[in-house]
């Protein structure tokens, strides 16, 4: 009898992994929702730097998982990865905070801290992020038929700390008055901590296998001096000057961050293609890989405007009073995950009700770019022959997110689960760095086109399309992600084909 309830419940690692992920998500989206309005209204950067800046963080942050999940699973095991990667993202947002407290005393010392705080969470992140989703799924059993439900339960944490974050980093710091940013990033620095706390306090007594086994610990053929204090901190301290550095070389010296992602595309490539013991069959569905990998950087790089281009919309263009309260800017930045609760549900559903009639990955994926050029179109419609100066109406900003969200439903699940489905055993990891590393170069990307927001001169893309307003800027999104959508939809048969050689 308590066997069968056990089956039917989920264990209670399942919870700390949840509530552990949640924090760090807070912590995330929180400053992410804050990060280029201190950007432009404490340290007075330009919008065009501010959106490059905002492209080479999120997309380093992208990067260095691949790193954080060679070393954890060789060396570190992933308990020690996500305390090692949470404790160093909170000390980034502390410096964030006392650059924040110091910008307008001190600006040399301050600029020094802020690409500090920047390296510092881009590092963390490096630890942090390969390493809770891969413990889910080891909770379970092989083939119980609880994992797809967890996995629901843990992306439910993801969106609910996504959705808390921009809220009250909002809240306590995006009130007028720059001044008070530095609240911003103390909240996340705390969330951080929470983050930190809950896999301290109940990791070991509840994140267990199947046999009772405590799961992520220290992979048992490590070298033991691998995880000597002397190591661990040298490594951290190494590491973490490498990511400052990388940030700052990027922003200041040397725009090279595009160069790297695509010698790590290609270099992947090289290796997986040249392999003689791969059949064809295998090298067509890895094809099938890059191809997808491919289309979901016009996605992503037109869907993080959301904390760049569209942030800038949402504090200068967008009718933000209720009454007698204004709505900071960085709430809208919830939106996203708020949208995502409330229709994964349906969509789980969706896929269900139609069976057979469920459309194949690729035509989902297709979909969802179509649904992120629609919601672009929609917002276009919104300010368009709208007189300079004159604020349009919060509907258009979150009916966007709607459309945005559902687009993210079709593609972004969908994409990860293709990858896991068609890579071949041997590349598994080395595959999913594919999908990471085109998420990277699309972070970047949206960086770039939203320093080509047209503030108060006009701005063209590649100097063949011209944008005077906002009208202009945000239906080269429409374009860009409409021809993508109509390609791949084209392609659909073609990938299905290549997927079942």
């Amino acid at each position: 009898m308590s066997d069968s309830v056990v089956q039917k419940g989920h264990p209670k690692g399942l919870y700390v992994l949840f509530a552990t992920e949640m924090w760090e998500r807070f912590n995330y989206y929180g400053m992410r929702a804050i990060l280029v309005l201190f950007m432009t209204k404490a340290l007075l950067f330009d919008k065009a730097f501010a959106s490059n800046l905002y492209g080479s963080y999120t997309g380093l942050v992208y990067l260095t998982p691949l790193l954080g999940g060679y070393i954890a699973d060789r060396y570190w095991g992933n308990h020690r990865s996500i305390i090692t990667g949470g404790l160093v993202m909170a000390l980034g947002e502390f410096v964030l905070f006392f650059c924040s407290s110091f910008y307008q005393s001190a600006p040399q010392w301050s600029s020094i801290l802020f690409f500090s705080g920047l390296g510092l969470m881009i590092a963390g992140n490096g630890f942090f992020k390969p390493n809770i989703s891969s413990l889910v799924g080891q909770l379970y059993p092989d083939k119980d038929n609880r994992k797809d439900a967890a996995y629901t339960i843990f992306y439910m944490g993801i969106n609910v700390g996504g959705a808390l974050g921009p809220f009250i980093c909002g809240l306590v710091g995006d009130t007028g008055n720059p001044a008070d940013f530095k609240w911003s990033f103390l909240a996340g620095g705390i969330g951080m901590l929470l983050s930190v706390i809950v896999q301290l306090a109940f990791h070991h007594k509840y994140v267990t296998g199947p046999t009772g086994k405590v799961l992520g610990l220290v992979p048992e053929n490590a070298p033991k001096n691998a995880t000597s204090p002397i190591v661990v901190f040298g490594g951290l301290i190494i590491l973490s000057a490498i990511t400052i550095a990388l940030i700052y070389i990027d922003a200041k010296v040397f725009n090279y961050l595009f160069y790297l992602l695509i010698a790590c595309i290609l270099l992947i490539a090289f290796i997986v293609f040249t392999d003689k013991k791969l059949s064809s069959a295998e090298k067509s569905k890895v094809s099938v890989i890059f191809i997808v990998s491919f289309f979901v950087i016009f996605f992503w790089s037109a869907f993080e405007q959301a904390g760049a281009s569209l942030t800038f919309f949402a504090d200068e263009q967008t009718n933000r009073n209720l009454g007698s309260y204004v709505v900071p800017a960085s709430f809208f930045s919830s939106l996203n995950s708020v949208f995502v609760v409330a229709f994964a549900p349906l969509f789980a559903w969706l896929w269900l009700k139609l069976g057979k009639k469920e459309p194949s990955s690729p035509t989902k994926m297709a979909i969802g770019l179509f649904l992120l050029a629609l919601g672009y179109l929609w917002i276009a419609f919104g300010v368009n022959n709208v007189a300079p100066g004159i604020k349009v109406s919060m509907i258009w900003l979150t009916g966007m997110y709607a459309l945005h969200t559902c687009g993210e439903l079709c593609l972004s699940p969908i994409g990860m689960s293709l990858v896991n489905q068609l890579a071949p055993l041997k590349f598994a990891s080395l595959l999913m760095a594919v999908w990471f590393t085109a998420n990277a170069f699309a972070n970047k990307f949206a960086g770039v086109l939203s320093g080509l927001y047209p503030d108060k001169t006009p701005t063209s893309f590649l100097g063949i399309y011209q944008m005077n307003n906002l009208y202009d800027f945000f239906m080269l999104f429409v374009v860009m992600a409409g021809v993508a959508s109509l390609i791949l939809f084209l392609l659909t048969k073609k990938l299905q084909t290549m997927m079942k050689a």
